[in-house]
């Protein structure tokens, strides 16, 4: 009863949080077009958000298990109340430098919450007691559910633009995460998830093989995704396709919904005689490596865009999101108690590696290529992400 109500506090933290991440990216991607900004310029305003990601995921896990997890997730939420009050300075000093600054910010605060919020279900659900399927029904449920409030927030971020201006969005997120953060400081345990041994920062690299694999399929599998969706894609419906912003919100919201979903479900959706494993998640990237490719021909052969890119998007994101779920799964499922602070931090690091490439490869690509040349990439990135899936072990017992 006790690790229930504690996973429900950590989940509405993340689920908060979430929130403000996905409304904050769609803010600034829909407001600094609107200002006049290139696509490459955009993409650019994500760099530090991705990068310091690859640091805070690597560092962050260390933090977790030397100072408790608690620590971890309210030093996340404080940092991105910091960084939403930062955008709401005049508009003369929103130069490209000062939106990245706090775009780090904002960066570093959601790998500190999404770390400690992934790495403290290995306290709650010990994978031998209740069994492997019950670890990842948890897991699914944890991370389907953040992804459908990070779809709500995409949503959230279009909506509030269109009524209340940017400024006073920045305002109204900022405000209700502070309430939040307040709770949480109040009823969270002291001590989640701090290792009785002080974590060492020499053990900050993972030194298992399957978590090594596992974290470079990562790479190239969130890599895929964010090379078409983070720049290109709104962009390119709002100058080909004649969207407004709401509506471009409004159907990023819909589609994180569905992929959110879709991942609370996959436990369900993923019958098997065994637990999902290396071949699994080779097998899913195997299937989502042609869908790219498929919408850029649709699109090249004067099939309808709108629906082109709707049946594309839906079909895309229902593998995905198993894919991504297994991988979610099995990066906690192979950790030690001990390690899996840190080893859930090391993979996400990669997680944040893969997306910082992606982004700035959105911005790039389309603004030379369209989105053609993005969707190819993404193609050309999942196929590394099956290779690599390749050398994943077969079984818990493999992955030690």
């Amino acid at each position: 009863m006790h690790s229930l109500r504690n996973y429900a506090l950590i989940t509405g933290g993340y689920w908060a949080f979430t929130l403000t991440d996905g409304a904050i990216r769609m803010l600034v991607v829909l407001y600094f077009h609107q200002l006049g900004y290139s696509p490459l310029a955009i993409a650019s305003l994500f760099v530090f958000y991705e990068f310091f990601g690859i640091v805070t995921n690597l560092i962050g896990g260390w933090l977790g298990a030397r100072f408790g997890l608690n620590t971890t997730m309210l030093s996340g939420m404080a940092l991105q109340i910091f960084a939403l009050l930062m955008l709401t300075v005049p508009i003369e000093y929103l130069s490209i430098a000062f939106v990245m600054v706090a775009q780090a910010l904002s960066g570093i605060a959601k790998d500190l919450n999404k770390m400690s919020a992934k790495a403290s279900i290995k306290y709650f659900v010990p994978s031998q007691t209740n069994g492997s399927n019950t670890l990842f029904k948890w897991i699914a449920i944890l991370t389907g559910s953040k992804n459908t409030l990070k779809g709500i927030g995409f949503f959230l971020g279009g909506l509030l633009l269109a009524n209340y201006g940017f400024k006073g969005a920045l305002y109204i997120l900022a405000g209700g995460l502070f309430i939040i953060f307040c709770l949480m400081y109040l009823l969270l345990p002291r001590d989640l998830g701090k290792t009785k041994n002080k974590a060492k920062f020499s053990q900050l690299f993972s030194n298992t093989a399957a978590i090594n694999w596992l974290s470079a399929a990562r790479f190239f599998l969130f890599g895929s995704r964010d090379v078409w969706f983070v720049v290109g894609l709104p962009i390119y419906l709002v100058t080909q396709l004649g969207w407004q912003f709401d509506q471009v919100g409004g159907f990023f919201a819909l589609w994180i919904i569905g992929y959110g979903l879709v991942q609370v479900a996959s436990p369900s959706l993923l019958r098997q005689q065994h637990s999902p494993d290396g071949r699994t998640t080779r097998n899913l990237a195997l299937s989502l490596m042609l869908l790219p490719l498929a919408i850029a021909a649709a699109l090249y052969y004067g099939f309808n865009a709108n629906s082109v890119i709707i049946i594309g998007l839906s079909l895309f994101a229902i593998v995905f999101a198993l894919n991504s779920a297994v991988h979610s799964y099995l990066i906690v499922e192979w950790s030690d108690h001990d390690k899996v602070a840190m080893n859930v931090g090391f993979y996400y690091m990669a997680n944040a590696g893969g997306r910082l490439i992606g982004t700035l490869l959105s911005g790039l690509l389309f603004q030379y290529y369209g989105l053609y040349g993005c969707l190819i990439a993404s193609s050309l990135f999942i196929m590394s992400a099956a290779l690599l899936s390749q050398k994943l072990p077969h079984s818990r017992q493999e992955a030690q």
